[in-house]
């Protein structure tokens, strides 16, 4: 029978150094800022876009899904660069590559010049939003801090749709989404690339570490690297995490053209899907909080069963405002509860030695399934009578998602390696 090593992570792992705080203050604005200007806000352009570009709004969420399947290709390759040489160098690089690829996307004309933008953001994301952010932290904190420093980036990020997405109809609406991205391209550049190049350092235990030590240490991060593949754990948690991956891109991508067909105003729409920011918020301190007395994977489940129930509610509950923003709270209370999750359960099972490139393999088949998703998702709705196939569908995801975290609990763990 195949056995898995499950390595407890480091105590002794910088949980007590100031600057471990310093650094999850800096990669809570830069993740807001990250996930609001490299992808809440192409939700909001994707319309204006179209129009402007003479394609359709299928060709254009095309685009979206090039960038996110780029992101999901990168993401192998930064993981072991993060835990070969740390995320200073990596994310200020990204940071950097990003605003000037935001500049290149506002003077694009042709929808082949939008593919090739986008797909250098979506190489560019790998490298600066949670998944590098959470090695960063997982390396500096010990496990009774981890949870604290992981919620605290988060919870503050978890803003990122609330802030932003408003914020992009607002500037389109005056300037053109040409030069909304102009804004939000400052935006970026301001913020992130200081914040990276300045805060984000090595663990010190990491950093001081002798050549035989480090040698030593890329010997064991390929062991654990492969224990990790060998469990069947791991795969069960992928297979979750890549519907729930799915129900949550489509949601992001279409909720405000559903929202919309209901008869609702664009700017009522873009607020209320905003809300799913607050409502990620909500659902990781639910988590927090709840864990002390649950599995983790027992409250997952829940709330995945409820973002179920919520979207099968939609074509019956949406046409109001008050029904709209209901649906909207029950999927909302899990939009961003994985983030918060995966990593926790990651950490508890493999420990923090090979931590990145463990989480750069499960980020892979969950980023391209939400790369997939949303473009599918168009081509339903194109050949679909409405949105009540493709709610269907997403309901279908959610709840697969939460049989999928049942069963991972109900998994009898492997033996440890002797």
């Amino acid at each position: 029978m195949t056995t898995t090593t499950t390595v407890p992570a480091d105590p002794t792992v910088g949980g007590h150094h100031a600057h471990g705080w310093r650094i999850v203050a800096a990669l809570a604005v830069t993740s807001t800022v990250g996930y609001g200007v490299l992808y809440y806000a192409y939700a909001v352009l994707l319309a204006p876009m179209a129009a402007t570009l003479g394609v359709s709004t299928t060709a254009v969420t095309g685009a979206l899904t090039a960038s996110v399947l780029a992101g999901a290709l990168t993401a192998i390759p930064v993981g072991r660069w993060l835990d070969h040489h740390g995320g200073r160098a990596l994310m200020t690089a990204g940071s950097l590559a990003a605003t000037a690829l935001l500049v290149a996307w506002s003077q694009v004309h042709t929808i082949s010049q939008l593919y090739a933008v986008m797909t250098g953001i979506g190489i560019t994301s790998a490298m600066v939003l949670y998944e590098p952010a959470f090695a960063v932290i997982v390396s500096w904190f010990a496990p009774d801090r981890r949870t604290t420093a992981l919620l605290a980036v988060t919870v503050v990020a978890g803003f990122a749709s609330t802030i932003f997405m408003p914020l992009t109809g607002l500037l389109e609406a005056h300037l053109g989404w040409r030069d909304t991205l102009l804004v939000l391209a400052t935006i970026h550049g301001l913020l992130t690339v200081p914040l990276h190049a300045f805060t984000v350092r090595r663990a010190p235990t990491a950093a001081t570490a002798p050549a035989s030590t480090t040698r030593t240490g890329h010997a064991q991060r390929r062991a654990v690297v492969t224990a990790a593949m060998r469990d069947a754990r791991f795969w069960i948690l992928a297979g979750s995490l890549v519907a729930h991956g799915a129900a949550t891109s489509t949601m992001t991508v279409h909720l405000i053209g559903y929202l919309v067909s209901r008869g609702h105003p664009t700017t009522f729409a873009a607020t209320a899907v905003g809300l799913l920011g607050v409502l990620s918020v909500t659902g990781r301190l639910v988590l927090t909080a709840a864990r002390r007395h649950l599995r983790v994977t027992t409250i997952v489940a829940a709330v995945f069963a409820i973002q179920a129930a919520a979207v099968l509610a939609m074509p019956l509950l949406a046409g109001t405002r008050t029904g709209a923003i209901a649906t909207v709270v029950g999927f909302g209370i899990g939009f961003g509860i994985t983030s918060l999750a995966t990593p926790a359960l990651l950490a508890d099972r493999y420990g923090t030695t090979a931590y990145a490139t463990i989480a750069g393999r499960l980020t892979a088949p969950v980023t391209i399934a939400k790369a997939a998703a949303p473009l599918a998702a168009a081509t339903l709705l194109h050949t679909a009578a409405g949105y009540v196939p493709l709610l269907t569908a997403i309901a279908g995801c959610c709840a697969i998602a939460a049989i999928g975290m049942l069963a991972r609990a109900a998994t009898t763990p492997p033996a440890p390696a002797g």
